[in-house]
């Protein structure tokens, strides 16, 4: 995989990156950070990253405006989008090939080369991995984008629970960190930099979130919330990462009206449960522990919320039941 993906970036002089619509910081570090390496390593290319701009993740650098392609001679790749709907680019037809690299459950088969690892952090990983295998040499610009993805997307490495993963993805960063001199503390500062606002919405959560009978923990943040608070909801749904270790809880979830985009955000967490498949029957998806969702109306947010409470309670059965069998 690792070479026929190479062998395709060689073959084409103009190449696309593109990822799914609401980027975050993995998403945006894969897209920017493989265009910095791919135009370090072949000079001679057209090389760009479109779609609609992050103001929160600005640090990561800026996308491409105005760029002129010839779909039939451009390699289109995709990174961290597992559905087609979500793709943020105009049309899909006509690109020469088309290259997926994602981290979710397969869902869309949409391109001509797929690399789906669903064991994978993040895409940043894996396009660390690639460059390791591969003779495509990683720059600093490139590595800083790479190293925030996977930071965020494991939270600093908290995520991962399993230890064959962990060493992998900290054997990826040493490799990473050896062959750059970046230096990570203002990438820190970067990704966990939080103006005052947040933080008191923050405050609101804690103060003001609900549990279900079986462990599912959530907040409700209206359009007259946010505006109060004066953020906007997609970074209302970034601070379900905050309340990761609530005793009794174990699927968590912040609901944002996003009345711009006529939906409303649902980003979902687990310590157990698995969510991406209630997550999917609402036009969203993720990862087993997690998922987001868009939904148009209140009343699904609290179908969602029961099918949620159901998985936490079928999971402390099963639990029960582990435990059960180990005592006899």
């Amino acid at each position: 995989m690792y070479r026929k993906i190479y062998n395709l970036i060689k073959k084409y002089n103009t190449i696309v990156i593109v990822r799914h619509i609401g980027p975050d910081p993995d998403a945006l570090g894969a897209q920017l950070g493989f265009r910095e390496i791919i135009r370090y390593n072949f000079p001679e290319k057209n090389v760009y990253a479109i779609g609609a701009p992050a103001a929160k993740f600005k640090y990561l650098g800026n996308l491409d405006k105005n760029i002129e392609y010839v779909e039939k001679d451009t390699l289109l790749i995709v990174v961290d989008t597992p559905d087609k709907k979500r793709i943020d680019v105009p049309k899909l037809e006509g690109f020469g090939k088309i290259i997926k690299i994602d981290h979710h459950p397969l869902m869309d088969d949409y391109a001509d080369l797929a690399w789906i690892d669903d064991t994978a952090t993040s895409v940043c990983q894996m396009i660390i991995e690639l460059c390791a295998k591969t003779k495509l040499a990683i720059t600093n610009e490139g590595a800083q984008r790479l190293f925030v993805g996977l930071m965020a997307d494991t939270n600093r490495f908290l995520f991962i629970r399993d230890i064959k993963v962990l060493i992998k993805n900290l054997d990826l960063v040493k490799y990473l960190l050896s062959n750059t001199n970046i230096d990570v503390t203002p990438l820190y500062e970067s990704l966990y930099m939080r103006n005052i606002n947040e933080l008191k919405l923050q405050g609101f959560i804690s103060q003001n979130m609900e549990i279900t009978r079986n462990g599912v923990g959530y907040i409700n943040i209206t359009d007259d919330k946010l505006k109060e608070y004066d953020v906007d909801a997609a970074s209302a749904g970034n601070m379900v990462n905050s309340f990761n270790y609530i005793e009794g809880i174990l699927v968590w979830l912040t609901i944002s009206e996003d009345v711009k985009n006529k939906n409303i955000r649902v980003n979902i967490r687990s310590r157990g449960p698995v969510i991406n498949k209630v997550a999917e029957e609402y036009n969203g998806g993720g990862h087993k522990m997690a998922s987001g969702a868009r939904l148009s109306n209140y009343d699904q947010v609290y179908e969602l919320i029961d099918k949620l409470d159901n998985a936490c309670q079928e999971y402390k059965s099963n639990m029960k039941g582990s435990a059960m069998g180990e005592d006899k």
